[in-house]
C-alpha cells in the first residue's frame, strides 16, 4: 500500500520506545499468559519486532525449546537478532507473512502482535500460520480496531479527518471484527477472545498515547493530502493536543483483542 509505513532504523527505535512503555509492557504479560509457552515448546513469533517478547518467549521454552522471529523490516530483523544474541534458541529471519520459509507442523504455537492489520491477503497468511503449526497447535494474533478509540479533542471532526488519515496506513484498521470467521474458514478453531485496552485516562509522557500521538502527527504530515488534510490542520490538531495536555484535560482510549485459536484437522485435534 502507497501509505504504509517505512520501518527503517528511526522507525524501528520508536516502535521499540513504545513496545517498552508499561502500557505495552502489560500487553506482552497479557499475550504470554494466553499463549502459555512451555518448556521444550516451539513457537514463531509473526512480526517480531524489536524482539522484546521474543525474549521472554525464548526463555520460557528454554534451552531445548526454539523461538523463531519474522518480520518483513531489516530494521527490525536487526534491533531483535541484537536483542536475542545472548539466547541460542531463538533465531530472527527476514520474511513474509503470506509466505513462511518453515516447513509444515514446525511449530506448536504461534504468536503475531500488531502485524496481520497490515497485511492485505489474510485467508493466505492464515493458511500459511495454519500449515507451520503442527495439528493441534495454536496461534495468539493481536491486533487493534481502530473504530474504538475514544480520544478528546477541541475539534471532533478534525479529529476524525486525522484518524482517517492514519487508518490509511494500514491493510484494514478493523480487523479484529472479522478474525474470528476468518479462523475459522482458515481451519481454526477460536478457544478465546480478550480486549487489551491502551488506556491514558490523563497524560503520560513515557506511554503508549504519547509515542501513538507523535507517530500519528509525523505519518499525517506526510500523507494528510491525500485526505484533504493539510500541514497546518495536522499542526493545529497537535497543538489542540498540547493544550489539553498542559490543562490536564487529555484522554485517550482505544482497544487492542487477542485472539486465541487452535489448528483443527478432519482427524480431531
Amino acid at each position: 500500500m502507497s501509505g504504509m509505513i517505512e520501518f527503517d532504523d528511526a522507525a524501528a527505535k520508536a516502535v521499540e520506545a513504545m513496545y517498552l512503555t508499561p502500557d505495552v509492557v502489560g500487553q506482552r504479560a497479557r499475550v504470554l499468559d494466553m499463549l502459555s509457552p512451555k518448556p521444550g515448546e516451539r513457537i514463531i513469533d509473526i512480526g517480531v519486532g524489536p524482539g522484546l517478547l521474543a525474549q521472554d518467549l525464548a526463555r520460557l521454552v528454554g534451552d531445548t525449546g526454539r523461538v523463531a522471529g519474522l518480520d518483513a523490516a531489516a530494521a527490525m530483523i536487526k534491533m531483535a537478532r541484537t536483542r536475542l544474541a545472548a539466547l541460542p534458541q531463538a533465531e530472527c529471519v527476514e520474511g513474509d507473512a503470506c509466505a513462511l520459509k518453515f516447513a509444515d507442523a514446525s511449530f506448536d504455537a504461534a504468536v503475531s502482535t500488531q502485524v496481520y492489520e497490515y497485511v492485505a491477503d489474510m485467508p493466505g497468511a492464515l493458511s500459511e500460520l495454519r500449515r507451520v503449526l503442527r495439528p493441534g497447535g495454536r496461534a495468539l494474533v493481536l491486533d487493534t480496531d481502530w473504530r474504538s478509540v475514544v480520544w478528546h479533542s477541541s475539534d471532533e471532526a478534525r479529529m476524525a479527518r486525522v484518524l482517517a488519515c492514519w487508518d490509511g496506513h494500514l491493510a484494514d484498521p478493523h480487523l479484529p471484527a472479522r478474525l474470528a470467521p476468518l479462523f475459522r474458514r482458515a481451519g481454526f478453531t477460536v478457544a478465546r477472545v480478550e480486549i487489551v485496552p491502551m488506556l491514558a485516562a490523563h497524560w503520560q509522557p513515557v506511554s503508549y498515547a504519547a509515542g501513538i500521538m507523535r507517530a500519528i502527527h509525523g505519518y499525517a504530515r506526510g500523507n494528510g493530502a491525500r485526505y484533504g488534510l493539510s500541514e497546518v490542520e495536522v499542526q493545529e490538531w497537535y497543538d489542540d493536543q498540547l493544550r489539553l495536555i498542559e490543562r490536564g484535560e487529555f484522554f485517550f482510549s482505544v482497544n487492542r483483542y487477542a485472539f486465541l485459536a487452535t489448528r483443527q484437522d478432519a482427524a480431531g485435534p
